[in-house]
């Protein structure tokens, strides 16, 4: 029979935080690419299904956002519609216009997609019970492989394969230094594509494992109470209103995180997109 964190043994109360470490363990297995369907060579994982879970959202709240729109005419009304429009008109003037100048147009198809994707994915996964699409690394390299073609072919677009290869280097620069320098910036070029990809995904793992780490702490310290009253377990019970209270403000800026991150990926593919068109490197 499982012994009980507060049960007496030979009149000890045993410490509920002896039972973390066996928690956190299960904790951070729950965040690997477990199978839903399937299995990991042929199937679907937590994060694929919970990825198409904020897609399906994300749709929804377009084509609803579309309908409203239309049905609304030129003044817009509602919370919903005015929201939507804010995130719309924020990434567009702030992401775009603001970075892009006179091609902000071209670009503003593909920057939206990628900021909406994430931020849809991040805030789906931060619901209880859910795992964000993106807290997975295969995921956030996948959009960090679509974010570094996006830029590099837009650089050979705009100034031919050869241009912008030659683009890397610094202009005015005497020769050997030049070359030096341009290997500098051909590492530095693929070091975006790392940059991206493991800083998404470091940032929700680790919030997601801190969120974890404070339930886990709040149910242990209630636990006892469900068991019997006493005045060690209303004691321990008291300990976990403070675990609970913590966990509520770490929650709440989790989903501030959740908003900044697909800010930051975004602006970061933005800037390479408007150094690869820049005239001068």
């Amino acid at each position: 029979m499982r012994t009980h964190p507060l049960v007496r043994e030979k009149g000890t109360v045993v410490n509920p935080l002896d039972k973390l470490p066996e928690e956190m363990d299960e904790l951070v297995n729950s965040f690997s690419s477990t199978p839903v369907v399937g299995d990991l060579n042929v199937g679907v994982t937590q994060y694929s299904f919970w990825m198409c879970v904020a897609i399906i959202v994300l749709l929804a709240v377009i084509f609803t956002f579309k309908k409203k729109q239309a049905e609304d005419g030129v003044v817009p009304k509602g919370r919903f519609v005015n929201g939507v429009e804010f995130l719309v008109e924020y990434c567009r003037d702030d992401l775009c216009k603001a970075l892009l100048g006179d091609t902000w147009r071209k670009h503003f198809p593909f920057i939206a997609t990628m900021f909406f994707f994430i931020l849809c994915n991040n805030i789906v996964g931060v619901i209880p019970g859910c795992k964000p699409g993106t807290g997975c690394i295969g995921t956030t390299a996948a959009l960090a492989l679509v974010s570094f073609v996006y830029f590099i072919v837009v650089g050979m677009k705009s100034k031919g394969v050869i241009g912008y290869i030659k683009s890397l280097a610094p202009a005015g620069v005497a020769f050997p230094m030049n070359a030096l320098v341009w290997v500098i910036e051909v590492f530095s070029t693929f070091l975006r594509l790392v940059t991206l990809a493991v800083r998404l995904f470091c940032n929700l793992f680790a919030g997601h494992v801190v969120l974890g780490t404070f339930a886990i702490l709040a149910s242990l310290f209630f636990e006892p109470l469900l068991q019997g009253v006493s005045a060690a377990a209303l004691g321990q019970a008291g300990a976990s209103v403070f675990w609970v209270a913590i966990l509520m403000v770490i929650y709440a800026v989790e989903l501030l995180v959740a908003a900044i991150q697909a800010y930051v990926f975004t602006l970061l593919s933005a800037v390479y997109i408007q150094l690869a068109e820049a005239d001068e490197h």
